[in-house]
C-alpha cells in the first residue's frame, strides 16, 4: 500500500498520531482567524487612545490561550467529542444554575461567575454546547422518526431549559441567539417546515404576553429602536451616536485613532458592543467591508468542513457552529446600525471579552476536529 493510501486508511479508522493530526489541521483557516483577531487588537489599541492597556494586551494573551485551546480540541478523537457532548451540555447547565444562585451582577444583569482571573459567562458556553447536544441526539434518529412528536420532546427540552435560564438573567440577546441556532439545527435534522410555521404563529400570538413580561429597560430598548429620536439624550443616545459615527467614516474613514465620536467619548462601549462602529468611523466603508470579507471567508471554510464530512454528527456540528458564528457578527452589526434593538452580542474576535473569545476558539477547535476526522 502506498504512503497516501496507508494514511487514508488511518484517517478512516481514526488512529492517527497527534503529529499526523496536527498536519491535518487547516492552517489557512487558522490564518484567517488570526487576521480577524489582528483587526480586534488594533481597534482595542485605538480604543485605549494608543495604549496596549487595559484592553489590547489582555486580549492578545487570551487569544494566545485560545489558540492552544483550538489545537488541543482539534486533536481529540471526534468519537470522544460525540460521546461527551451531553456531559458538556450538562456541565454548562450546572454553571447556568450557579449563576442564578451566586452569579456576579453587572449592568443590572446577573450573568457571570467570578473565577478570580476571569468572569466566566456560562451563557456564551451554551452556544456550542447546545449545538453538540442536538447533533448528538439527532445522530441516532432517522428522518422517518423525526416526524413523531415524542421524538422532538427531548430536543425541545434541551433548547427550552437554557433559553429560560438565560432569558431571566436577563440576557435576551444571547437567549435569542441560542434559539435561532437551535432552530437551524432542527431544520438540518429534517423537521418539517410547517411545524416551524405553527410555532412561529404561536410566538406572534404570544407577543402581547411577552411584552408584559419584559423589564422596563427592555421595553424602552424596543421603543427606542422604533424611534430613537424620541429620547436623543436618554435611551436613544447610544444608537444615535453609533449612526453618526458610522456615517461620518465615509469611504476611507477618518484615519486610525482619529475617530472623533469614539475618542471624544460620544460613543459608548467602544471596546465591546460598539467596536464595529469605531472601526467604521476610523477605517471607513473599505475597512468595514474588509472585516466582513474576512468573516465570509471563515463562513466558507465552516461550510466546506460540513460538506466534506462523511458522518452526520460532524456535518450537523459544523453547520450549527458556522451558523452561530454568522449570528454573532450579523446581530452585532445590525444592532449598531439600528436595524435591530440593542442587545449584548459581541463582535467575534474583535470585541473585548474573555468568555466569548474562548468560546469562539473552542468552537473553531471543534470545526478543525471535524475536519481532521472527516473520514472517520
Amino acid at each position: 500500500m502506498s504512503d497516501i493510501g496507508f494514511l487514508s486508511a488511518r484517517l478512516r479508522r481514526g488512529d492517527m498520531s497527534a503529529t499526523e493530526k496536527l498536519f491535518q489541521i487547516s492552517w489557512s483557516f487558522v490564518f484567517w482567524l488570526c487576521c480577524i483577531a489582528a483587526f480586534g487588537f488594533a481597534m482595542l489599541y485605538s480604543a485605549a487612545n494608543g495604549s496596549l492597556q487595559p484592553w489590547a494586551m489582555p486580549q492578545m494573551m487570551r487569544f494566545g490561550i485560545g489558540m492552544l485551546i483550538l489545537i488541543a480540541v482539534a486533536l481529540i478523537d471526534v468519537r470522544l467529542v460525540m460521546r461527551y457532548s451531553y456531559f458538556f451540555y450538562a456541565l454548562v447547565m450546572v454553571l447556568l444554575l450557579i449563576v442564578e444562585v451566586r452569579g456576579v451582577i453587572g449592568g443590572g444583569a446577573q450573568r457571570w461567575i467570578d473565577l478570580g482571573f476571569i468572569n466566566l459567562q456560562p451563557s456564551e458556553l451554551m452556544k456550542p454546547a447546545i449545538v453538540l447536544a442536538l447533533a448528538r441526539y439527532f445522530q441516532g434518529v432517522g428522518l422517518d422518526d423525526i416526524s413523531h412528536p415524542l421524538i422532538l420532546a427531548v430536543p425541545l427540552a434541551l433548547i427550552g431549559a437554557p433559553f429560560v435560564l438565560i432569558a431571566i438573567q436577563p440576557d435576551l440577546g444571547t437567549a435569542g441567539m441560542i434559539l435561532m441556532g437551535s432552530v437551524v439545527m432542527l431544520f438540518l435534522a429534517g423537521v418539517r417546515l410547517w411545524k416551524f410555521a405553527v410555532v412561529g404563529a404561536m410566538g406572534l400570538a404570544a407577543i402581547p404576553i411577552a411584552w408584559g413580561l419584559l423589564r422596563e429597560y427592555q421595553q424602552k430598548r424596543v421603543l427606542t429602536f422604533l424611534n430613537p429620536e424620541n429620547d436623543p439624550l436618554g435611551a436613544g443616545y447610544h444608537i444615535l451616536q453609533s449612526k453618526i459615527a458610522l456615517g461620518s467614516g465615509g469611504l476611507f474613514g477618518k484615519g486610525f485613532m482619529e475617530g472623533t465620536q469614539s475618542h471624544l467619548n460620544f460613543l459608548p462601549e467602544r471596546q465591546t458592543d460598539f467596536i464595529f462602529t469605531m472601526l467604521a468611523e476610523e477605517l471607513g466603508l473599505v475597512g468595514a467591508l474588509t472585516l466582513i470579507g474576512l468573516y465570509v471567508i471563515v463562513l466558507i471554510y465552516g461550510y466546506a468542513v460540513a460538506f466534506g464530512c462523511r458522518h452526520q454528527f460532524g456535518r450537523m456540528v459544523a453547520l450549527g457552529l458556522t451558523t452561530t458564528f454568522f449570528l454573532y457578527f450579523f446581530i452585532n452589526m445590525a444592532m449598531v446600525m439600528g436595524l435591530i434593538p440593542v442587545v449584548g452580542v459581541p463582535l467575534p474576535l474583535i470585541s473585548y471579552g474573555g468568555t466569548a473569545l474562548f468560546t469562539l476558539m473552542f468552537s473553531a477547535g471543534i470545526l478543525m476536529n471535524i475536519w481532521v476526522h472527516r473520514d472517520v
